[in-house]
């Protein structure tokens, strides 16, 4: 029996399956370091919010939002709901928007 005849069949992945592949968790949380001390506090706001916009953007592209079209600000706050995240704001879910648009 030929070699090839023995190998298996991989599983699909998101880019081969024909519907959405599920995920239980879409990823597992870094241990958290503490951020630099003595900037303005306005820094801190916008490094949070980035933070969030990329965890919102990686979780919606594990369920299968490829565009950023796709990505309402209700599909977002139900993403960030379902990941356990806050509610986002508009500006955040502008930069999710963002985010997906130029990661190409």
């Amino acid at each position: 029996m030929p070699a090839a005849a023995l190998k298996t069949k991989p599983l699909p992945t998101q880019s081969t399956a024909q519907r959405s592949v599920v995920l239980d968790s879409p990823y597992t949380p870094m241990a958290k370091r503490p951020l630099p001390a003595g900037r303005p506090r306005d820094w801190y706001v916008t490094h949070n919010r980035r933070l969030k916009a990329m965890r919102l953007a990686i979780a919606l592209l594990d369920s299968g939002v490829y565009l950023a079209d796709q990505a309402r600000n209700e599909t977002i706050r139900s993403t960030a709901e379902r990941i356990g995240v806050h509610p986002p704001s508009d500006t955040t879910c502008h930069m999710v928007r963002a985010l997906m648009r130029y990661s190409r």
